[in-house]
């Protein structure tokens, strides 16, 4: 579930808890749009995560801290001057909005109270953090928004701020019955898209669960409807947000197995088929459902750069590939040539001068074939030509059979370093794979005398029998674990046919159990391209059977005699050590 006005809402009271009349000591932008506020409060203190990615805009208290730059950006600079100090007089979300603003009091130059307003808008790719002076005019935000950008609204220092109304929503907490029943049947289209675009703050997944809630099928039209279901729709809309009015909230995560599929600060009916776990907090409940997905979000935005290297060499080897498969299949037919040539030396002395075409028996074949002349030629300069032409296209399938092979290598360890980017998990996984790049020439080394320190190291697996199992991370790693570190007789495993990872298992001289074979498989399976599938083949051998071809890239092998195994990849259960 995206940030609705239901969760800012349980957010806002639980922060006005904690931090009202706390007091601001440090002020942090560990990203260029994230803040990181330590406040001191009578109970101890609190730490608060402010993000406005456009990807994963999000709020809440921690008890993490996170490395900040050297050099603290211009906004935080702007903000320790001003509210360093601060006390944090108020914390208010206006009418549902996605929105939570926080007032703050603090001592000017002159030791004059002040007060100042840091907003936070949690709107999808138009969250910002904006810091308002007491009149409402903005002083900087972490994103500028000019006009070019914008034509609804611009954020610029020294513009007056205000909350853009582009969709002409009501107000949920104070709509009338008679308003709601004209906001529904006005917006058309399904029961539910309905109640979320008329009303502020309302996601479509709590828009669901009000239909459900009335008995509602939610993609009925309120055309379909009649006044008095659509006053019945209404109490139950009343009476769901009814918690938010009085701050009653009840944050919880739903989850399908394991794998959490919604959150929400209000129960979810309609989600009864998920099981349902309780917070103490909504900020529990964020730190919990995103910690997995912010990371992941992270890293894409950081891998953008290489991930644009990669893809373009890709698309450029692929188009290489294509031109060539078709230039070479223009070479299949080159053998007739030959046979023409020789045809033509066999029984040309019979042809008359200006013959357009010999007809004659094919020995090789035993029928009939008609050969094509210029009638301007000679038999022997016909020949010739045929001849000519042979070795012409014998020299291109040679050279393109080659080639092919080249593009093709390239072509797969490309997608081995876009797999490596999919499976990274840390900044030093991604300088790594930069460090793989520019030793393979798709990135330019800007310093030559600068040292890359590399701290990446393997995943490391413990299996259900006790047996380490180690996975590359890239094609550095797969070839140090193969070459390097792994023993004769331990055992190795790949995802067959595909990029993805090398697998080691240390056997330590024993005879593997069934149950590590098969976690082992699972592991190459999951951290391969074909992770999504619903089963994967997986080759398996022991190392010294694995070789390096003579001029090999790194992390690619050759190996005969393996063993296979098909296997889901799913990598729950296995135990991972940090």
């Amino acid at each position: 579930m995206a940030f609705d006005g239901i969760t800012v809402a349980a957010l806002a009271r639980e922060l006005t808890e904690e931090l009202k009349d706390g007091r601001i000591s440090k002020i942090a932008q560990p990203e260029a749009d994230e803040l990181l506020l330590t406040v001191k409060t009578p109970a101890g203190q609190r730490r608060l995560v402010i993000s406005a990615s456009a990807s994963l805009p999000l709020l809440y208290l921690t008890e993490e801290n996170k490395p900040s730059p050297m050099q603290a950006p211009g906004f935080c600079m702007l903000l320790r001057k001003h509210i360093g100090s601060g006390r944090i007089a108020r914390i208010t979300q206006p009418k549902l909005e996605r929105i939570i603003r926080f007032d703050i009091e603090h001592l000017d130059e002159m030791g004059d109270l002040c007060r100042k307003t840091l907003v936070v808008e949690l709107m999808g790719k138009h969250s910002n953090i904006i810091f308002c002076d007491d009149s409402g005019r903005i002083i900087d935000s972490i994103k500028h928004i000019s006009a070019q950008t914008s034509s609804v609204r611009e954020v610029l220092p020294g513009r007056d701020y205000f909350i853009p109304d582009t969709m002409h929503k009501l107000d949920p907490l104070h709509v009338t019955r008679e308003e709601f029943i004209s906001a529904v049947r006005q917006r058309g289209g399904p029961l539910s898209k309905a109640v979320y675009t008329g009303f502020t703050g309302i996601s479509p997944v709590a828009a669901e669960e009000i239909c459900y809630l009335a008995g509602l099928e939610s993609r009925m039209t309120a055309g379909d409807l009649s006044d008095d279901m659509l006053t019945h729709l209404y109490r139950q809309f009343s009476y769901y947000l009814e918690p938010v009015c009085v701050g009653c909230f009840s944050p919880a995560i739903y989850y399908e197995g394991e794998k959490p599929r919604e959150f929400s600060a209000l129960p979810l009916s309609h989600f009864s088929n998920c099981t349902r776990k309780e917070f103490s907090s909504i900020s529990q409940v964020i730190r919990t459902y995103y910690s997995s997905r912010e990371a992941l979000t992270r890293i894409r935005q950081k891998s953008a750069d290489l991930r644009h290297v990669v893809q373009t060499a890709l698309e450029r080897n692929r188009k290489k590939y294509d031109l060539q498969a078709r230039q070479l299949k223009d070479t299949e037919g080159r053998d007739k040539y030959k046979v023409y040539g020789e045809l033509i030396h066999t029984y040309g002395y019979g042809l008359e001068p200006g013959a357009k075409q010999l007809t004659a028996l094919n020995y090789y074949t035993g029928g009939e074939v008609t050969i094509p002349l210029d009638e301007h030629m000679t038999p022997a300069e016909n020949a010739q030509r045929y001849f000519a032409k042979y070795n012409k296209q014998k020299r291109t399938f040679e050279a393109l059979s080659e080639l092919i092979c080249e593009t093709r290598d390239d072509i797969a360890y490309l997608e081995s370093i876009s797999n490596a980017l999919d499976i990274a998990q840390g900044e030093d996984d991604l300088l790594e794979i930069k460090e793989e790049l520019t030793q393979a020439g798709y990135i330019r080394r800007r310093n030559t005398k600068q040292k890359v320190r590399i701290t990446s190291r393997p995943f490391h697996y413990i299996s259900s029998d006790g047996y380490h199992m180690y996975v590359g991370k890239n094609n550095l790693q797969n070839e140090e674990l193969t070459f390097r570190f792994a023993s004769g007789n331990d055992w190795w495993f790949h995802a067959k046919k595909v990029p993805g990872s090398h697998v080691i298992v240390k056997s330590g001289g024993d005879e593997l159990p069934d149950t590590t074979f098969e976690e082992a498989g699972r592991l190459a399976a999951y951290y391969s391209r074909s992770r999504g599938n619903d089963k994967v083949e997986v080759d398996y051998i022991e190392k010294k059977h694995v070789k390096k071809p003579s001029g090999g890239r790194p992390g690619f092998v050759i190996y005969h005699t393996n063993y296979s195994l098909v296997i889901v990849p799913d990598i729950s259960g296995i135990r991972e050590v940090k």
